[in-house]
């Protein structure tokens, strides 16, 4: 039985691994498939000290990235409320919901800043009132903001 190459991953490979990853793969895939068509590298210490450089350049950008939201979740709290106007029935309720785009719309109007839609997780709302709102900025940061629905 052939034995195990080591290969270091140009790109992201379902079946492997991600961008920069140090795997074992069998010889003839290495050298068929991997290596021609530059999806690998093979091992070598010039190699692994790429690697380790583009991995410690990823962490000071992930840094960056969480930083950067944890300022924006401060941002929010401190601004406290934000509203979005709806047209409302005589009952009291609302011709439609309020969706993600529209308590996206209010964050750009009160901050300057853009939100994505799909971060954002509306309770059903039906009716004016206040409301509490969760918003994704990062994958470890998470935001609670005010949301008030009145009529115009």
């Amino acid at each position: 039985m052939a034995k195990r190459v080591k290969v270091v991953l140009n790109e992201d490979m379902l079946s492997l691994g991600k961008d920069g990853d140090l795997v074992e793969v069998a010889p003839g895939y290495a050298r068929n498939f991997l290596l021609p068509y530059g999806k690998a590298l093979p091992v070598t210490p010039a190699v692994l000290k790429q690697v380790e450089h583009r991995r410690a350049k990823q962490a000071e950008k992930e840094a960056a990235l969480k930083q950067e939201a944890k300022n924006f979740e401060t941002a929010l709290v401190t601004i406290g409320r934000f509203t979005v106007k709806k047209q409302v029935g005589e009952d009291g309720t609302l011709f439609g919901s309020v969706t993600n785009a529209d308590v996206a719309e209010a964050i750009k109007e009160a901050t300057q800043k853009e939100v994505d839609k799909r971060n954002i997780d509306v309770p059903e709302i039906h009716g004016t009132g206040k409301y509490k709102v969760q918003i994704k900025l990062h994958s470890e940061v998470h935001a609670e903001i005010n949301l008030e629905v009145v009529s115009y």
